[in-house]
């Protein structure tokens, strides 16, 4: 993979339902997202102006699961209300091992002499929601969710400044790309009409025969309002050295010695909304709670604040 100067166009619709000659959500998605994937070992190579990494995973999976995150019948994998003419579906990725490696180019803008940047984890897994139309397949929105375990990082100071380094490097191509997100993402979807015989298949959460009220009650239960990617480690023991070329050159030379610092987190989350406006609601976040109302009223309040600043001029 190579980073990109200008992001790339949408992918349009999906390739699964044109190779098979179809236009909407049909047979040919739900046989490949009934797959059961196994890989042994698999390497993914990133190349940037100013850093190249590397990703290596062990035992992956990836499978179809219910709302529950389990496994189940594969029918109750996915969520289809034809009145909205939309289907949820739920995938779960999962491995062994989880190897990093990021080091600065040869002819990028990084100090001469550069310490890679390592970290190897244990076992994890990737949560996946997605929202999709069912007359074109396009996704509306998506929920990620990626699970560690235990997690300890050894990290230098040089390998603290590189890791910045190669952030930065990045920030300028992220911010493009989430400004084209933004001025594509969707806005309210247009529900077609469903005929009595149209081919719709969904998921039966309820006993008996599932009606347009059961089944819009169990997709308000699992729906992704917006798009939103989530970060949870359970524990992270971060060892911060001094580097011992810097230690050896520069330090003990003026008579200093060497440090370390050792910080532990314990459940540590991150949650990042990428298309939450100013002022909008947050009852369906993740971890919402009773506080965020005092922080939504002091953002309307600063919305409404700058709106009448710009009606001024």
């Amino acid at each position: 993979m190579r980073t990109c100067e200008e992001p790339r166009p949408p992918n349009g619709q999906s390739p699964i339902a044109l190779a098979a000659g179809q236009s909407e959500y049909g047979f040919a998605e739900k046989v490949v997202e009934g797959m059961f994937i196994v890989v042994n070992s698999i390497t993914i190579k990133i190349h940037s102006k100013a850093f190249h990494a590397s990703f290596e995973l062990w035992q992956l999976q990836g499978y179809s699961v219910n709302p529950n995150w389990q496994q189940s019948d594969l029918r109750l994998t996915r969520i289809t209300d034809p009145q909205r003419g939309e289907v949820l579906t739920f995938k779960e990725l999962t491995w062994q091992t989880l190897r990093i490696e990021a080091d600065a180019t040869d002819n990028g803008d990084q100090d001469p002499i550069t310490t890679p940047l390592r970290l190897i984890t244990n076992q994890g897994r990737i949560q996946i929601s997605l929202k999709r139309r069912t007359k074109d397949c396009n996704v509306v929105a998506s929920k990620l969710m990626f699970l560690l375990d235990d997690l300890l990082w050894v990290l230098t100071d040089s390998q603290l400044k590189a890791m910045m380094k190669y952030a930065e490097s990045l920030s300028e191509a992220m911010e493009k790309s989430a400004q084209q997100r933004k001025s594509l993402a969707p806005e309210s979807v247009q529900v077609s009409e469903v005929g009595c015989c149209a081919q719709q298949s969904w998921a039966q959460p309820f006993g008996g025969t599932p009606n347009a009220s059961s089944i819009g009650q169990y997709f308000d239960k699992h729906d992704m309002k917006e798009s939103s990617y989530h970060l949870l480690i359970s524990r992270l023991d971060l060892h911060i050295c001094d580097d011992s070329h810097a230690r050896e050159s520069g330090a003990l030379k003026h008579g200093m010695l060497g440090g370390a610092i050792q910080l532990t987190f314990r459940r540590m989350a991150f949650d990042y909304y990428p298309f939450h406006r100013a002022g909008d609601a947050c009852k369906h976040w993740v971890r919402y709670s009773e506080a965020m109302e005092t922080r939504g009223q002091w953002a309307k309040k600063l919305v409404s604040e700058f709106q009448s600043k710009m009606e001024k001029f």
